[in-house]
């Protein structure tokens, strides 16, 4: 995983350096394997402002969000990108189970073979 962190009009601490570390941990704990998290903060007119892109082989996710703090604009930030994965997953697995079950017909017993027909059928032996 890589991080790419870009403050604009607001001074670098390590506390905040700290926090966005986690964070991204955190959103790669969801996605595993190879992704780049670019998160972008900045103040404009005393409101703290987060943009975070999340790109991987398979995926591309965006959020921002903004409020009067910027360790809460860090959590809804996170807390947005969260809904996304959790949604797209959700809707990969629906698609799976959709797929899966689309041909299997449950029949009753003596139903099941009502449509048989040996006709239909060559005896190979």
């Amino acid at each position: 995983m890589k991080v790419t962190i870009t403050f604009r009009h607001l001074e670098h601490t390590p506390s905040l350096d700290e926090r966005i570390s986690e964070k991204s941990e955190k959103l790669n704990k969801y996605l595993g394997g190879r992704s780049h998290i670019k998160w972008g903060c900045h103040v404009k007119n005393g409101i703290h402002y987060a943009e975070v892109e999340l790109l991987g082989p398979k995926f591309k996710y965006h959020a921002t969000g903004k409020s009067d703090n910027l360790y809460k604009t860090i959590d809804l930030v996170v807390a947005k990108l969260e809904k996304q994965i959790h949604k797209k997953k959700e809707r990969l697995t629906a698609k799976k189970d959709k797929i899966q079950h689309k041909d299997l017909e449950i029949l009753e017993q003596s139903d099941a073979w009502m449509d048989y027909n040996e006709e239909q059928f060559d005896d190979v032996a």
